[in-house]
């Protein structure tokens, strides 16, 4: 890691912050990511070398600490690094105020799309049960992912669950994310086609209740409304 050898704040925190994949390697830890597979899974194309350099890097500036539990360690923000969530906020609402841009689809991977979903959630609405949710992503490279909602617990299953879907949505994946950054609304993919949802009829009127969607979201809706 570079110093720049300035008596600058701006230099301090960028020899902190300014490597490839540290701003968003913070970013997980602020969502809730907290074990290493969890980081790595919100961060396609890292390499588990690279992901372990970063995490001791941050731990030895004091951002994270990393902490013994059973089977491995968890990663925990510090005071320092739980302060670091309204840089990463501006940093993300900067780019949607000068350098928005529609998602094209190779930005768009499917298992992390659904990852950030299932960290999106608004608990107090999820059915008190065990609720199954498949999502069947069309395109080039289909693929079927669920997530497994019990009693508030997330999971992601990239290979079937062992349990009935209760819920199916069917899109591509670069659908899916413009509802989940804000573009569009749910109820306009819907109408508009490019989403189905189906499944028990009481379940799928609660579906767009159960997702908080990206933290972004409000400055995308302001950026669009904007023109």
């Amino acid at each position: 890691m570079r110093d720049y050898n300035q008596y600058c704040p701006v230099a301090l925190a960028s020899e902190v912050l300014a490597d490839r994949w540290t701003p968003l390697i913070v970013r997980e830890l602020v969502l809730g990511s907290h074990r290493f597979n969890d980081i790595a899974r919100g961060l396609p194309g890292i390499s588990r070398t690279l992901l372990l350099q970063r995490l001791l890097h941050l731990e030895r500036r004091g951002v994270l600490d990393r902490e013994p539990v059973k089977g491995g360690h968890e990663y925990h923000l510090t005071e320092a690094g739980r302060d670091l969530e309204s840089v990463i906020m501006a940093f993300g609402e900067w780019a949607v105020r000068w350098m928005f841009a529609e998602p094209e689809p190779r930005e768009v991977d499917p298992v992390s799309l659904t990852w950030w979903m299932s960290r999106r959630l608004d608990t107090d609405r999820l059915p008190p049960r065990r609720v199954v949710v498949e999502f069947v992503y069309t395109g080039i490279d289909a693929t079927r992912i669920w997530l497994v909602l019990d009693r508030g617990e997330p999971s992601v299953c990239t290979s079937h669950p062992g349990f009935d879907s209760d819920v199916t949505v069917t899109t591509e994946p670069v659908v899916l994310m413009r509802v989940f950054s804000g573009i569009v609304s749910l109820r306009e993919a819907r109408e508009s086609g490019v989403i189905e949802v189906a499944g028990q009829p009481g379940l799928v009127r609660q579906f767009p209740g159960w997702f908080l969607w990206s933290p972004f979201a409000p400055a995308v809706r302001l950026r669009i409304d904007a023109g």
